[in-house]
């Protein structure tokens, strides 16, 4: 909960920095100066040059104080201490002290968790169930990849992900979703809503003040609704009347932009109609992209590769959001309206995706999965993760008679059998 507010608080003050250095500081690289009455102190006589530090006046551009940003930033500080003081007595995690062969700290580290005793039957499955993954992952690393470490071990791990048509298309589907979620246009609305703000016709405060407080609101709120729908009408059906809903709004920005231009300071109504259409944008992205982007990678990968597959997703969508962030400012200068209507096209392609490509996950088991994209990996692993859990039980592997993995995988049947 701490985190979670201090990354709302996070995103806020940043979103008041952007719109500070949008709103003022590019005035000095081009365009109008927000006090040109003010010479500029820096270099010749012959060649003035601005300098920050002399040639704001008082009371900044917009006439407030240094703690109009510094106030903000300095509130971070309250749960940025709760959560490093916190951390302090965090126990290691039971998943990494169990890799590391650690078994007798994973259930301590697990009963401190849980706030449980270690001969709680509850937790001891917990402990085995998170034993037998790390040693499924284990076993299929030794029959995939012999002789194989360290980095070359890594390479072949994530290379295997194009050996076979069904891994490549669960890759290509999560990462094809986080692509959309950068492109579909949510991150370069709330990085430059000051300046598209200012193109529907409102002035510096008033768009910060929209593009900041108010759509981090809106953009919060608008989340929740995803938390009770998600499992009653499934994820698709999310995705698809959120594409929908943000291809509409944003060619409705698109429109009244292209149509009214400059003179949209003196059309108000349109303005804020424009406004209230990025904000039916945010809704609609806010409950399907946002939190959907996230969730279906990670139901879509069957145990053995899904870290991997994961890391991989996650930096698809952090490197389309390297890119949004690089060239929106340069098609809101240069093609303004036509800024929309790319990131409708965009949405529209996000609702053609999710129709004919992206399949229901709702309720379905791993093995269902395995159904949809036409392989049998989680069927084995099931079958495999069984014979492990049922080892651990039978060898009765918890505190000081803890057995070595490779004692524990020599009790085992032969994998295949019972694989249908």
């Amino acid at each position: 909960m701490v985190s979670s507010i201090d990354r709302k608080i996070v995103s806020i003050t940043i979103g008041i920095l952007i719109s500070y250095w949008i709103d003022y500081g590019t005035n000095y690289i081009g365009g109008s100066r927000c006090a040109p009455n003010v010479r500029y102190s820096g270099g010749t006589l012959e060649s003035p040059k601005f300098d920050p530090y002399h040639d704001v006046p008082s009371g900044g551009c917009d006439g407030q104080s240094e703690a109009s940003w510094r106030l903000p930033l300095a509130i971070q500080i309250v749960p940025a201490l709760i959560l490093g003081l916190g951390m302090i007595f965090f126990p290691d995690s039971p998943r990494w002290l169990l890799m590391k062969e650690r078994d007798e700290d994973a259930m301590k580290a697990l009963s401190k968790l849980r706030r449980q005793t270690p001969d709680n039957p509850a937790l001891v499955n917990e402990y085995l169930e998170i034993k037998a993954s790390i040693m499924l992952e284990n076993t299929f690393d030794r029959e995939r990849y012999p002789n194989l470490s360290g980095f070359r071990l890594h390479a072949a791990q994530y290379s295997s992900f194009f050996t076979t048509w069904a891994r490549f298309k669960r890759l290509a589907i999560g990462s094809i979703v986080m692509f959309f979620q950068q492109f579909m246009g949510c991150n370069a609305l709330i990085y430059y809503a000051p300046t598209i703000f200012g193109q529907l016709g409102l002035d510096g405060n008033t768009a910060s003040l929209l593009a900041t407080g108010v759509y981090g609101i809106v953009n919060c709120l608008s989340t929740l609704p995803a938390l009770f729908l998600i499992d009653k009408v499934g994820r698709r059906v999310l995705l698809m009347f959120g594409a929908i809903g943000t291809c509409i709004s944003l060619v409705i920005v698109g429109s009244i932009i292209e149509a009214y231009g400059s003179s949209l300071i003196n059309h108000k109504s349109a303005g804020w109609a424009g406004i209230a259409f990025i904000y039916i944008y945010d809704i609609n992205f806010s409950y399907s992209f946002a939190p959907i982007g996230w969730v279906l990678p990670s139901e879509i990968f069957n145990l053995s590769i899904r870290s991997k597959a994961i890391s991989i997703t996650t930096s698809a969508t952090w490197m389309c959001n390297f890119i949004i962030g690089l060239i929106t400012p340069d098609m809101l200068e240069t093609i303004s309206w036509g800024t929309y209507i790319f990131f409708a096209a965009f949405c529209l392609l996000a609702f053609l995706f999710t129709f004919f490509c992206i399949p229901e996950t709702r309720g379905k088991t791993l093995e269902d999965m395995d159904l949809i994209f036409g392989d049998t990996e989680a069927h084995e692993e099931k079958v495999r993760i069984v014979q492990i859990e049922a080892t651990l039980r039978g060898t009765g592997s918890l505190g000081k008679g803890v057995l070595k993995e490779e004692d524990i995988l020599s009790q085992q049947p032969s994998h295949r059998e019972g694989i249908v």
